[in-house]
């Protein structure tokens, strides 16, 4: 049992906000790169959760009209949720591509990212697991405006497979 006031490191209770909570609990998560803690209140014997996480050095991305922002996983992860909708990709499928994909942006070591490299690695990752999936998620990307543009799409995953 770990004490949250070790080397001055305070965890207060969300519950009643005391400053001592001890670790009842640990366990790698995310392939090792997260630690989860079960946690108690000393005082209100409450429980609670706490994620240890390696912080990524800040990763900028730059849109299409050359805008930037903040790299932001959960944008990942929503849009290709949109694109699974009503299809066999669970949600684990779903955070494992968007870990695959965070993971790759922070190891390239670069600063800034192009919005359209992330769309591209989005698209190999749905084409490997899901060809609908894959095919919802190009028509947003790729900004489809008539059926004959679907219609090319699919043919080429169609002659792609039969390779």
């Amino acid at each position: 049992m770990e004490s949250a006031k070790m080397e001055g490191i305070v965890m207060k209770c969300p519950y009643c906000n005391f400053e001592d909570t001890k670790v009842v609990d640990s366990r790698p998560v995310e392939d090792g790169l997260a630690t989860r803690r079960r946690r108690e209140c000393t005082k209100c014997k409450k429980r609670f959760t706490t994620f240890e996480k390696i912080e990524n050095s800040l990763l900028v991305v730059v849109k299409k009209d050359g805008t930037r922002e903040s790299f932001d996983k959960n944008k990942i992860v929503n849009g290709i949720m949109k694109a699974c909708q009503k299809t066999k990709v669970t949600y684990e499928d779903v955070q494992r591509i968007a870990d695959n994909i965070e993971r790759g942006l922070s190891n390239t070591m670069e600063k800034e990212i192009q919005s359209t490299n992330i769309g591209l690695l989005i698209m190999e990752e749905l084409k490997a697991i899901d060809q609908v999936a894959y095919v919802r998620f190009a028509s947003v990307y790729r900004e489809f405006q008539t059926i004959d543009t679907f219609i090319d799409e699919i043919n080429k995953l169609t002659r792609s497979k039969k390779k």
